[in-house]
């Protein structure tokens, strides 16, 4: 199991929890809507740290987003396989076809 899906574990089993016990219960108390928000800061802050090439703070706040990511997922019910999954239907697909395809 990756550190990735081992956090994904974590956090689902965090959904019942009482919200005064962990921080990841206290956010998904306050609804999918406050989770995406919260995702947005930190990928917000990402981004700044990418644009000043701040390599120590990026790692950080990737760690961040990939947390709240993660957390935001779960509000939505929506697994870490499912978007697994997703990615690899995309693997070896042009991301120019993939764009394509959409359309």
């Amino acid at each position: 199991m990756t550190t990735l899906s081992r956090l994904a574990a974590t956090i689902e089993a965090r959904k019942g929890a009482d919200p005064d016990s962990s921080w990841t219960a206290k956010l998904l108390s306050k609804g999918p809507e406050k989770c995406a928000q919260k995702f947005g800061e930190e990928a917000i802050e990402a981004c700044m740290a990418a644009a000043k090439n701040d390599r120590a703070n990026l790692v950080y706040e990737s760690a961040d987003v990939l947390y709240h990511l993660l957390v935001m997922l779960a509000a939505r019910d929506v697994t870490l396989a499912e978007v697994l999954a997703e990615l690899e239907r995309r693997e070896g697909t042009s991301g120019l076809a993939e764009k394509a395809s959409r359309g």
